[in-house]
């Protein structure tokens, strides 16, 4: 558990350099008003005008009873907003939604939410903040592993059911579940801008296997065994996808959840994320030297 005095005024300074850095204020919000805000901002980034991810209900329940809502400000203007509460480990602070506008896409606002909601939670003496992701979705593995520096710890199978909006479409709600320590070394260096990022073509070199690569076409394509190091693509754009070619889109998350949850269950840890579309996966066995099946 994070106590010190200085590690939450590092936390601090770290929030505020990154929303200098985008250009916006990050607060806290428990304001009817402000939640109001936080409400239309994430009917509009989802699409879902007369069904909104959150109500204002529940987030005025959630502020009253001391759980985290953070807003990111450019003037007046709310550009992004994230909701998190207590986890049954008391230790941890589960990270539920959090939306940027796409008018702000490219000012790193995401990152400044994340790294007040760190102090946040540091200042409150929680160690780690959890949240879920959509692993078919590149980029969100890239900011979480890599800019954050987040680990995958399980993945869930059509975690949420059927969601129909303008971010899932039809496809099966399947998450992958991380939890981001918040003092670890790799966490501290990835938030300073010293992100350790992964290489699938320099893993291919050293032996790595494609358990599911993919084709000329953009259709997935799965291996014929796993190794000490395996890798697992996911398509370039799967929001894209989902509008242009769902049949394909669903080929992709059936392939994604076999490989990349199979070998989760098998006991391989993921490890890093290729910005090109790899997730890098090891296995925990030093002994394990030679490529094995696939596990089903």
């Amino acid at each position: 558990m994070i106590e010190t005095e200085n590690a939450v005024a590092a936390a601090a300074r770290a929030a505020v350099r990154s929303a200098t850095d985008a250009g916006v204020t990050v607060r806290e919000l428990t304001d009817r008003g402000d939640l109001n805000a936080v409400v239309s901002l994430f009917s509009e980034v989802w699409g879902r005008a007369s069904n909104p991810p959150v109500t204002v209900e529940l987030l005025r329940a959630f502020a009253k009873a001391g759980n985290y809502i953070g807003g990111a400000y450019d003037g007046g203007v709310l550009l992004g907003a994230s909701v998190a509460f207590s986890a049954a480990e008391r230790s941890v602070l589960h990270s539920h939604i959090a939306g940027v506008s796409g008018a702000s896409r490219g000012r790193s606002v995401g990152f400044a939410l994340k790294l007040h909601q760190r102090a946040w939670a540091i200042s409150r003496r929680f160690s780690e903040i959890a949240w879920t992701f959509d692993p078919l979705v590149s980029r969100n593995a890239y900011f979480n592993m890599v800019k954050l520096a987040a680990e995958p710890v399980e993945y869930l199978p059509d975690f949420y059911g059927d969601m129909r909006d303008g971010i899932n479409g039809a496809d099966a709600s399947d998450r992958l579940l991380v939890r981001w320590v918040l003092d670890a070394p790799q966490v501290i260096a990835a938030i300073s801008g010293r992100a350790v990022r992964g290489d699938a073509g320099l893993e291919r070199l050293h032996g790595a296997v494609e358990v599911l690569g993919v084709s000329s076409s953009g259709h997935p394509v799965p291996g014929e065994g796993h190794g000490p190091v395996s890798l697992v693509a996911v398509p370039p754009d799967i929001q894209t996808l989902r509008a242009t070619d769902p049949p394909l889109a669903t080929q992709w998350r059936s392939a994604v959840r076999d490989a990349l949850g199979g070998l989760m269950a098998a006991g391989h840890r993921v490890s890093d994320f290729d910005r090109a579309g790899w997730y890098i996966l090891r296995h925990p066995d030093p002994d394990m030297t030679s490529p094995e099946r696939t596990p089903s």
